[in-house]
């Protein structure tokens, strides 16, 4: 009879033994799935977003943004506010090593122009009043051209030739003083000071490197100054017009002179000078009849900056007698007492 009552009593407790640990057992497993549940529901919360539809073609990986910024993107070009403009036909960019030649008037090895095509040059500048009233024509029709600038010249009206430079026209040189590089007077350093001198003088006034097109004044070309030029990697320009604006009486005569020859010889480097007057007065008027006449203009460019001589830079900061700026803070100078 004891044996019995211990037999049932061991079977009860091994039952309810058994029952607790089965609610042990699956209460322990809900807890643990509850916990993963909020554990995945937090991550879900936190990632980012998927796109909204799997045909979206923007990949986003860790190093590119699902969109490029704005003031990343290409700006569109500014379009002519004349839609009869001249215009540019084509541009062409100037490998300048060696010092290649251009204008058939002494350099006959590059013939790149076609028919009816023109390239528009302009000397002996910056100077007040004509240089603008020619950049101004010359926008108008929204064209493009060449300016070599004397050294000295580019010295007195630096704001001038900076406005060159912003109209997206090329600045080459054209010696520092308009000295005749041919004359029995000038020893080889002279006529090297004449061009290195100017490069630096049109590159202190630009505030940056100019351009590596250089013409000859008077188009007087001293062959010892060719090979230097050729040296130094700066193309020399002759022309195939000239207009002889600087002997011209009135604007009128000019126009004449430049359409006379250009149909004569159906294409060409026109030379011009942006520091006469007639040849400002005239140039809307001729802008006008090239384009009447079907000529296209062709922009001459660089592929790469001049690069001018250290030496030359700072002889001229010194020829120049700059004032040393002053190391005050500008507030301490300049204050607004009414607005």
């Amino acid at each position: 009879m004891r044996n019995a009552l211990s037999l049932m009593l061991v079977s009860i407790v091994a039952a309810t033994l058994i029952a607790a640990g089965s609610w042990f057992w699956t209460s322990s497993a809900g807890r643990h799935a509850a916990a993963a549940q909020a554990v995945a529901a937090a991550q879900a919360a936190s990632a980012p977003a998927k796109p909204a539809s799997p045909r979206d073609p923007i990949e986003v990986t860790g190093s590119i943004t699902e969109k490029t910024p704005a003031a990343a993107l290409p700006q569109p070009k500014q379009a002519c506010a004349n839609p009869d403009a001249l215009g540019v036909s084509r541009v062409v960019e100037i490998d300048t090593t060696g010092g290649p030649g251009f204008g058939f008037e002494h350099f006959k090895q590059i013939d790149f122009l076609a028919d009816k095509e023109v390239v528009l040059t302009f000397d002996d500048g910056p100077w007040p009043g004509n240089t603008p009233a020619v950049l101004k024509a010359l926008a108008d029709e929204c064209t493009k051209a060449v300016f070599f600038s004397i050294g000295k010249h580019a010295t007195y009206h630096p704001e001038i030739l900076k406005l060159v430079a912003a109209a997206g026209h090329t600045v080459g040189t054209h010696t520092w003083s308009h000295a005749n590089l041919n004359s029995k007077k000038l020893t080889e350093q002279l006529v090297k000071d004449e061009i290195e001198k100017g490069n630096s003088a049109v590159k202190f006034a630009l505030g940056t490197a100019p351009s590596p097109f250089f013409r000859f004044p008077e188009l007087q070309h001293n062959p010892a100054a060719m090979a230097y030029l050729g040296t130094r990697n700066i193309a020399m320009f002759s022309c195939d017009l000239d207009s002889f604006d600087f002997r011209a009486k009135n604007a009128e005569q000019i126009i004449t002179t430049v359409m006379t020859k250009l149909d004569k010889q159906g294409k060409g480097i026109i030379l011009m000078h942006d520091f006469q007057k007639h040849t400002a007065e005239a140039m809307p008027e001729l802008l006008r009849r090239l384009k009447a006449g079907g000529y296209k203009v062709v922009f001459m460019k660089p592929k790469a900056p001049m690069q001018t001589l250290a030496e030359y830079d700072e002889a001229l900061i010194k020829d120049l007698k700059l004032p040393v700026a002053g190391t005050r803070p500008v507030n301490t100078i300049v204050q607004t007492v009414s607005q």
